[in-house]
């Protein structure tokens, strides 16, 4: 890892926040969400920040702060399932850490985050479609995005932070190999 910054994409539920704190403990890196960052900045919820801004506006701030937190230390980064959408992100994301896709399925993204209200995108009569679409337009640019995938579906949150430390592991043999 050039860096030292891991940086873990992937859609709503696929357990960026959990994993992320785990992995954190265990690379004895500090854990940062960008989109609890996004509400510390600017003293609201995500709901809120969609309802008044609309999508565009929340993306602004996540950019900006997804160009401010690359610049600290290095750490472990949780970023919101759209972070991948601009292309701007992708590339500053890329080239900032090792960035982790953590792949899961619909059926797993409906049972994690059937009670969060803190879902904007989702706030409607068939979040089964809603994630169903994100999943054609997102997955083909988190895959394009990442130097390391990871599928967390059926896993425990302990075996997909092994897999991650052991791909990572191997990055950096890979890394040292190609200097």
């Amino acid at each position: 890892m050039s860096s030292g910054r891991v940086i873990l994409i992937g859609p709503m539920g696929a357990g960026k926040s959990t994993i992320g704190r785990l992995l954190s403990e265990q690379l004895r890196l500090a854990f940062v969400d960008s989109d609890k960052e996004i509400e510390e900045r600017s003293g609201a919820n995500i709901p809120w920040i969609f309802d008044l801004e609309g999508e565009s506006g929340f993306r602004d701030r996540e950019s900006q702060v997804l160009a401010d937190l690359v610049k600290e230390p290095p750490q472990v980064l949780a970023t919101g399932g759209g972070a991948i959408l601009r292309e701007q992100n992708r590339s500053l994301l890329r080239s900032a850490g090792v960035v982790v896709y953590l792949k899961t399925s619909v059926a797993q993204q409906l049972v994690r985050t059937a009670k969060d209200r803190n879902r904007p995108l989702l706030q409607n009569a068939n979040p089964r479609q809603i994630l169903k679409q994100m999943a054609q337009l997102r997955n083909p640019l988190y895959e394009a995005t990442a130097h390391i995938m990871v599928d967390t579906n059926g896993h425990s949150t302990r075996s997909v932070v092994r897999d991650i430390l052991r791909q990572l592991k191997a990055l950096d043999t890979a890394y040292e190999t190609n200097r």
